[in-house]
């Protein structure tokens, strides 16, 4: 039996781990980290039980295209798995700057430098510009990889509310005209899917002389000219200093991009930690991107299909009298405004065979507690159906 005294003494952290309320609670409901052993298209299968994925950010639903498949095959026999390491220590590869002139050419930017990860690119769209002594006006609804990006910045933040151009105008008019000023939006709010007043925040960025950083990761592939965003949607893509996004939305893969002229994306690579010191996007992962970028173009069959099931989708939720937020996108929330209503609305899909997510708050505000679901051009008449039934049933046990 070891002697007490030496015992190696724990730390306290390992006090708070135990306690942790959200995991206790996260573990006990058992509402997210799920496994699924199959998949195919919308179909997913859960301890040998199939649901039809309706939290999927698969937009397009090019997820199992063959020219995608096909093209990530190609670039894994020819240059291998990964480039093992960050692009400035071992440099990138020839289809990492194709991808990035294909896609500032689609965006209508100069240049773009592309991540392995979306929250990478989002994060790296802000600590990639701002500094100490910026600062930053940000919606209070931002996504998490955006909050990062402000916080590792260093600067300043202050925050409007949700989608409120009176409200940011009200808030720059107190801040010194001397100061540097940075905008940070999304241009589709993921959680609300609502569009970004783009035109009204553009006039207070010319202004008040503010540069503006969008987030667009899913505005992209849905709005605008063949899906180049809201931006475009808008013709505002000049007024958008720095575009950014994620390819695990419309392009069905994995990574992200930030896009903005040449001398901008120059000065990222010489500013952002997250850019120098990041594993680069692998071969596959860039192959994928390509083949789906050039497959929006080419197929604009996919975003009809969006359109329509998008139309049968809210003709459902508003026949049943659902709050959805008012989106106007393919993300949209069912707002229940009770996590118990939440929890059980939540159940009730799952036993009709529907999976869609929970998010409560803090992570909506107080009474958004909320379904999160998301249509995608690959969900079939038979799935909509079943949506259907399993929303006429939910809504019985609230």
């Amino acid at each position: 039996m070891p002697l007490s005294f030496l015992k190696k003494r724990k730390s306290p952290l390992w006090d708070r781990i135990h306690s942790d309320d959200a995991t206790r609670l996260r573990l006990k409901y058992d509402t997210y980290y799920h496994i699924f052993e199959e998949q195919s298209g919308t179909r997913v299968v859960k301890d040998g039980k199939e649901f039809v994925m309706l939290s999927s950010n698969d937009y397009l639903g090019l997820s199992n295209h063959p020219k995608i498949k096909e093209a990530g095959k190609r670039a894994m026999e020819k240059w291998g798995s990964s480039t093992t390491g960050a692009r400035l220590a071992n440099g990138g590869r020839i289809f990492h700057r194709e991808l990035e002139e294909k896609l500032a050419d689609f965006l209508g930017k100069e240049a773009c430098h592309v991540f392995s990860a979306g929250y990478l690119a989002c994060a790296s769209s802000i600590t990639g510009f701002a500094d100490r002594k910026d600062l930053l006006f940000a919606d209070k609804n931002l996504h998490s990889s955006l909050w990062s990006g402000i916080k590792l910045s260093g600067a300043r933040c202050e925050r409007f509310a949700h989608n409120n151009p009176d409200h940011l105008r009200e808030i720059l008019e107190y801040e010194d005209d001397s100061v540097e000023k940075i905008f940070v939006l999304e241009g589709v709010y993921s959680m609300e899917g609502h569009i970004a007043k783009l035109p009204e925040f553009t006039k207070l960025a010319e202004e008040f002389r503010a540069f503006v950083v969008l987030d667009d990761a899913h505005g992209f592939g849905v709005l605008g000219n063949s899906g180049r965003g809201t931006a475009d949607h808008f013709g505002m893509t000049d007024q958008v200093d720095v575009l950014c996004g994620s390819f695990s939305k419309s392009l069905a893969g994995v990574g992200g991009f930030v896009a903005s002229t040449r001398e901008a994306i120059d000065y990222m690579r010489s500013h952002s930690k997250q850019t120098i010191f990041s594993a680069a996007l692998s071969p596959a992962s860039c192959a994928c991107a390509q083949a789906a970028l050039e497959i929006m173009q080419e197929e604009p069959e996919h975003r009809a299909r969006l359109q329509k099931n998008l139309e049968r989708y809210r003709s459902i939720l508003s026949d049943l009298e659902l709050d959805t937020w008012e989106s106007e996108t393919p993300a949209i929330p069912i707002v229940l405004g009770e996590k118990e209503k939440v929890y059980y609305f939540w159940k009730a899909l799952l036993e009709k065979g529907i999976y869609a997510i929970i998010s409560i708050a803090p992570g909506v505000p107080p009474g958004k507690d909320l379904i999160r679901t998301a249509i995608s051009a690959a969900h079939t008449d038979e799935d909509l159906d079943k949506i259907e039934d399993a929303m006429i049933y939910a809504k019985t046990k609230i």
